[in-house]
Parts: structure tokens; sequence; C-alpha cells
């Protein structure tokens, strides 16, 4: 039996999950899945230009395991572009940096990844109800039910 995967801390979620090449139908276009946490090496690396180490520090992982997910996002965005194939984002094993949650009054405040690991909130801020929900990212699930801290595979 392997080790047990670490989730891994994804402070952006891209607004566009799906990109097409031009003048290929979509029934016979080949797809690359790009999981989420991948998506957000490529950011931090490539786009924002950080040091691997500080990419690792900031995705809560080591930096042997950003080196291997940094690889196999780079891997799959050559097949999708080399190759003709389109790519969707979407999966993986990760947790939001912030979580955002709201309660039954309406009132909605952040909740930052270490406190969520430490302590998650058990009531709002401003009236102390303690109804309170965490509130789900555009388009992805967080699982089965809306409870769940983390989040795993495809959507919904």
């Amino acid at each position: 039996m392997g080790r047990r995967q670490m989730w891994r801390k994804v402070s952006f979620i891209p607004p566009i999950d799906y990109f097409k090449p031009v003048g290929i139908p979509l029934v016979t276009l080949s797809e690359v899945n790009l999981l989420v946490e991948e998506a957000e090496a490529i950011r931090l690396k490539d786009l924002e230009g950080l040091e691997q180490e500080e990419c690792a520090q900031e995705m809560n992982i080591s930096r042997t395991t950003f080196s291997r997910v940094l690889d196999s996002a780079r891997q799959k965005l050559a097949d999708a572009l080399l190759n003709g194939k389109a790519i969707r984002i979407e999966g993986g094993n990760f947790e939001m940096a912030v979580r955002r949650f709201r309660c039954i009054s309406g009132h909605e405040w952040d909740v930052p990844f270490e406190t969520m690991i430490s302590a998650p909130p058990e009531f709002c801020p401003r009236c102390e109800t303690p109804s309170i929900m965490p509130l789900l990212p555009p388009k992805l699930g967080w699982g089965r039910g809306s409870w769940r801290r983390r989040h795993r595979g495809g959507r919904g």
C-alpha cells in the first residue's frame, strides 16, 4: 500500500477551466486533464516567477513534491499544445488557502488555511450565530456534501 497523498494548498482557482484548439471539432478532440494543484504550480513558478522552495512553501508541500507536481503539469501542457488536445482544469487533492464562510444572517468572512487546520470557525464573528457554512468555489464541488473541508476528484 502506498503512502497517503498530502493535500496541497491552492490560492487560486482559474475562472476558465477549459481550453480548446481552434479548428478541431469537439467530438474528435482528445483532452488532457490538468489538476487544480498542477495549475497552481504553473501559476506560482512560471507566472509569478517564484523559486521552487517558495512555491513549495506556498502550497504547503515539500520541494520534491512541488517539483513532481510541476513536471506533471508541464508534461500535460506540452502534450496538449503539441498534439492539438484540449485542456480541462479540474480535480486533484487540494484545499483552498482561504475559505469563505457565510452565516444564516448573510454575513461573509474569510478564514486562512492555517486557522482552518488548527481551529475551524464554529460561529459567525459578527452575530455569533453557530449556523454557518463554507461557500464553494465556482464550478467546483467539495466531495459529497457542502460541509467537507477538502476536495478530491472531479466536479460535484
